[in-house]
């Protein structure tokens, strides 16, 4: 029987594809009503609660009626990377829709959110690092609960973190949470790729994060928008881990998963936490 009652400080990762139409990139309505209703009992339970939430891009592209970007980004003879410039402008659009329906709806339930913004430098600078977590502490003493991205307006290569389950995980070691629930589109970890080996098993806990483990990552994902696969989960995984969280990676089909997984039902995949004596975030960023 799993027990998270204790766990104080919950980050919580929603994928693109999990809180927007397939056919269209829209924002799906519905299925964020449902999301932010989750959260906001989980807040009013007395957990402190952290959403890193995808998605702008697909909202942006959509409100913008771009299409093909993922597939026709071209570099220009000057260098510039139109593909890129068109990610950064989608992500201004859409990360403004974005937050404006998790304000709004968070407001129905008259529960306060905040927008937090970050890129690689927000972690690897010291003094960066050291105000953000000061941030996020303010935040929760109020009260809120922030909702967080890469700022993809502004990322490009150098800066950028890359995905959003990382992100998570950073997120997750920078404000010292106890779990990371990484909702995607699968049940958890399999062997392989159960979309294209029905003989793919199942793995539901993890106490220790081998080599073995890490080859059952997949580089692949299920949405155009998305950046993340099963490998970048387990890269989050060590990330949360060894900063002493556990973690849960759990299909976002059903969001009653959310509470069910705090009421310690054996949903997903378990990764116990396993913390690094010396564990230094910036020590887990790639290079630029």
């Amino acid at each position: 029987m799993r027990d998270f009652s204790k766990h104080k400080r919950i980050v919580i990762k929603i994928g693109s594809s999990s809180i927007t139409h397939s056919e269209t990139g829209g924002a799906d309505l519905i299925r964020i009503e449902k999301l932010v209703r989750e959260l906001t009992d989980l807040h009013n339970g007395g957990k402190d609660v952290i959403l890193v939430s995808s998605g702008a891009i697909s909202v942006g592209l959509k409100a913008a009626n771009i299409k093909d970007v993922y597939y026709n980004g071209e570099t220009n003879s000057d260098g510039r990377d139109d593909k890129l410039q068109i990610k950064q402008a989608a992500a201004a659009i859409g990360q403004a829709r974005l937050m404006m329906i998790y304000q709004k709806i968070f407001s129905e339930y008259n529960q306060l959110t905040a927008q937090v913004l970050m890129t690689k430098r927000t972690v690897r600078n010291d003094l960066n690092r050291y105000n953000a977590q000061n941030t996020f502490s303010e935040l929760l003493k109020l009260g809120v609960i922030p909702v967080v991205n890469e700022n993809d307006t502004i990322s490009t290569y150098e800066i950028q973190l890359g995905d959003n389950d990382t992100l998570s995980a950073m997120v997750t070691a920078l404000t010292g949470a106890d779990l990371l629930i990484l909702l995607s589109d699968i049940d958890g970890l399999f062997t392989d790729d159960p979309r294209r080996n029905p003989d793919a098993e199942f793995i539901p806990e993890i106490t220790d994060l081998t080599g073995d483990v890490d080859s059952y990552g997949k580089k692949s994902t299920g949405s155009e928008s998305g950046t993340g696969g099963m490998a970048t989960k387990l890269k989050a995984a060590h990330i949360a881990i060894s900063s002493g969280a556990d973690m849960i990676i759990a299909n976002a089909n059903d969001l009653n998963n959310i509470h069910r997984i705090i009421a310690g039902e054996e949903i997903g995949t378990y990764i116990h936490a396993k913390k690094t004596p010396d564990f230094y975030l910036p020590d887990y960023l790639e290079d630029d």
